[in-house]
This record gives structure tokens, sequence and C-alpha cells, in this order.
């Protein structure tokens, strides 16, 4: 009776490791595979981002981290909570497309307009969102609290050329999007020499509307004022970027200047 029973407990065992090795390749197969209309087993094709609905308005997110949502514990960043606002505030389906890279300088945001994807994602633009400049000036903040009054000019003079060029491409690829640039805040308004780190943001900012204006639909979107009184109630842990309240308060501004 002992052996039959170690006998029926042994089959039932491989019985079941039969079943689940049946079942992970079932999975596995529907994961990476489908079928097509000839039968045949093909590779599954990834998700498209943009709704089916033509008529979806498509915004594409270039830039830095600010794009990417970094210091955000909700993932959303910016371009989330920007999303339920304008929801919230019409009717319009929207599609967005990210490319924000942490740590990307105007150089390198130049450089990657000459993907492809981008360009063809740039080309149905409705709007065109960019975060770019911090990095530039910033520097992981060693150029700005260095005071290196002529690292912080060539800096400047660099990042207006690359932005001079970026926006030149962007209108070459699409003639009728509007151009958002948000501007920078200053994280380090409350350390030592505020005074100086603020006129540096400031005039920073201030040279880079000036561009924006000289642009066809190309608009600055100023966010020093939002983060100036509070800004360690607006930034993530790392004293650098924004926190959710931070990015939330970046969507509402941009939000308020976009119209169907």
């Amino acid at each position: 009776m002992k052996k039959y029973s170690v006998g029926i407990t042994l089959f039932f065992s491989v019985l079941s490791l039969i079943i689940m090795l049946f079942g992970l390749g079932w999975t596995i197969q529907n994961q990476f595979f489908s079928k097509g209309s000839t039968g045949a087993i093909e590779q599954a094709k990834p998700v498209e981002d943009k709704p089916s609905d033509q008529d979806a308005k498509v915004i594409v997110a270039l830039g830095d981290s600010l794009t990417r949502g970094t210091g955000d514990d909700t993932g959303k960043g910016y371009i989330g909570y920007l999303v339920e606002e304008l929801e919230e505030k019409s009717n319009e389906k929207i599609s967005i497309h990210n490319y924000g890279v942490k740590g990307y300088r105007s150089n390198q945001l130049l450089e990657q307009l000459k993907q492809g994807e981008i360009r063809r994602k740039v080309q149905d633009a409705d709007y065109i969102l960019i975060t770019i400049g911090g990095n530039d000036l910033f520097q992981s903040g060693q150029t700005i609290l260095q005071m290196d009054e002529q690292k912080i000019t060539l800096a400047k003079e660099e990042y207006l050329k690359n932005l001079d060029s970026i926006l030149t491409e962007l209108r070459s690829l699409n003639d009728s999007s509007v151009i958002f640039h948000i501007g920078l805040y200053n994280p380090f308004i409350d350390l030592n020499d505020s005074a100086v780190t603020t006129k540096i943001v400031r005039d920073w900012n201030y040279d880079t509307n000036k561009l924006l204006d000289e642009k066809k639909k190309a608009l600055y979107v100023p966010t020093f004022d939002l983060f100036q009184l509070s800004v360690n109630d607006y930034l993530y842990t790392d004293k650098f970027h924004p926190n959710a309240e931070g990015y939330r308060l970046i969507a509402e501004r941009i939000a308020s200047l976009i119209t169907w």
C-alpha cells in the first residue's frame, strides 16, 4: 500500500510538471508571437502609442530629464499632468510621443533630431514641447556654483547657437506646429549667493526668450516664478529636479497656453 501511494504521488507530480511546462510554453508563445491571417506564426507587432483616431492631437516632447519626468515618484512628469489638464478642459484625444533623455544638452538634442523616427513624429505634431538648457548651464551644479563668468558666457553662447539650429530644424520638418520651450527655474535660489545665481538664470532665460521671439510660432514658457518663493516645496530630494507638485505647476502653465 505504501509503494502504491508513492507511485500515485509520483504520477501526479509528473503530470503536474507536464501541465505547468505546457502552460509556460503557451504563455511565452502568446507573449512574443501571434498568428497572422494566413495562420502562420509571426512576431507580434509592438503597440503603437498613437491612437487609431486620426483626429487626435499629436504632441511631441523633446529634451532632457524634465521631459523624462525625473524626480516625480508617480512617473508622470509634466507631460503626464499636462495630458490630464488638457483632457479635463477639452474633449480632444491626445497622442503623446516623449523622447526626453536624462542628462541631455542642447548639442545632443540637435543630434537626436537626425533620427528618422523622431523626424517622422515631428512632421505629424500639432505641438512640440522642449526642455533643454539646464544641463548646458548647471553642468551637474559645477559651472554655476563655481561662478565662473567666462565659462557661463561661453556655455550660453554655444547653447543659443544649438537652440537656434534646433528650432530651425524643427521648423523645416513642420512649418505649422506650435513650439513651446520651457524655461529654467533656479534650484539653488536658497543657497549662498542667491542674488548671483538668480541673475545668471534670469539672463539665460532672457536670451532664450529673445531667440524664441524671433521664430515663427515659437513660445517661451517661464517657470522661474513658479519655484521662486518656495523652491524647496517643489523640488525632489536631489534638490535639483522638480517633485510631483513642481511638475504639476509646469504642466498647468503650459496647459494655459495651449488652445485647440
